[in-house]
């Protein structure tokens, strides 16, 4: 059954390294332990990436074990007036795990230190069993010519659905394990060449992406993101597709004061872009693409989604593409983040239309060869 839900706790991999249950679901149902994997410890990817919001600033939080390679990062984004954005990033050789990355979203601290970064995730509950509370420190000495970047910020999850899948490859001891968190009222601030920079929690949220895995060696995937409050309501949206074999279940849910909707396919169609179909590669994992063409996106025109089920109809007008590239031949990575502005149609569960205009969003589109 297309869009299967797993509703039952169970271990995620069975004795042979595979998943045992693909499919999404609104909590971690599925126990995620590293010591299941079969795969070789260089090949297993562990991150945790914060996105938190304000509609004239951003912050964007990395910390990662991906086996061979670690990636510590942070990226600080200005939208209004003169839009900007910087990001710096610190690479590890061969972490193979040290980091110690949570085998759950829900409890475990993260963090980070060397001479230059320090990077702290940590969480608590709140009061009365309301949820958690998760606190994020962030000091990277000379981020931006010789500037530092510091952060205090706190993001208040309530008790709520998120968006969890379990996604296998169509090879052996591969899987993707998700969980996107998102409508967590932020608070805090930034500090930047300066100037600080608050979150107020009765406008801003922040975003979790929590993923944990063994990935086969090329891919390519997109990503879409929102939270926002609409007179006092709580509204966000996950979107994508992609990553791996999606024939179970796609990872697309609308949220509305903390319950999933869930979604078919969403298409991205960005200008000049004739990537993976969504529909049509379901079950065969997506059709990479690399450096065919893809100079030819045009990133900064306007975006359009649809969906398969007609509850998902977007216009995207960007304002900056956060873009990264490395390309050591066998290891290449082409980042296009981009921001901008949403206006659109989702329709709820039970028929309720929701309509967006212009609200800041995220929306990216990345090609890993590592």
């Amino acid at each position: 059954m297309r869009n299967h839900e797993v509703t039952r706790r169970q271990n995620l991999l069975d004795s042979y390294g595979n998943i045992a249950e693909p499919g999404w679901s609104r909590r971690q149902l599925q126990t995620y332990r590293r010591g299941d994997i079969k795969a070789p410890a260089f090949r297993i990817k562990e991150w945790d990436y914060y996105l938190i919001l304000n509609k004239d600033f951003g912050l964007a939080l990395t910390m990662s074990d991906d086996g061979y390679m670690g990636l510590q990062s942070a990226s600080f984004l200005k939208f209004t007036d003169q839009p900007f954005e910087h990001t710096e990033t610190i690479f590890n050789l061969l972490p193979m795990g040290r980091l110690k990355m949570p085998e759950t979203s829900s409890c475990g601290n993260c963090l980070y230190r060397d001479d230059r970064l320090f990077l702290s995730y940590e969480i608590s509950n709140l009061p009365s069993g309301r949820g958690r509370r998760r606190h994020l420190i962030c000091n990277f000495r000379n981020f931006y010519h010789g500037k530092s970047l510091k952060c205090n910020i706190f993001l208040d999850e309530p008790d709520m659905d998120t968006m969890v899948i379990a996604t296998p490859w169509n090879r052996k001891h591969a899987f993707y394990y998700n969980q996107k968190i998102n409508c967590m009222r932020a608070s805090g601030k930034v500090l930047f060449d300066g100037r600080i920079y608050r979150f107020n929690p009765r406008t801003d949220f922040g975003t979790l992406d929590w993923g944990r895995g063994v990935w086969t060696y090329e891919n390519t995937w997109y990503w879409g993101t929102c939270s926002c409050d609409m007179d006092g309501h709580s509204f966000g949206f996950n979107i994508g597709y992609g990553f791996g074999n999606t024939r179970a279940a796609s990872e697309n849910v609308l949220f509305w004061d903390g319950a999933a909707h869930k979604l078919d396919d969403v298409m991205f169609l960005i200008p000049g872009d004739h990537g993976p179909d969504p529909i049509r590669d379901r079950g065969k994992e997506g059709k990479r693409r690399g450096g065919d063409g893809r100079d030819a996106i045009r990133y900064l025109e306007k975006w359009r989604y649809t969906s398969s089920d007609g509850r998902f109809e977007m216009d995207f007008v960007p304002i900056i593409d956060r873009r990264a590239k490395i390309d050591r031949k066998i290891i290449c990575s082409d980042q296009h983040q981009v921001f901008g502005k949403m206006s659109g149609t989702a329709i709820l569960d039970d028929g309720r239309k929701i309509v967006l205009k212009d609200v800041l969003c995220s929306a990216e589109h990345i090609y890993n060869r590592f």
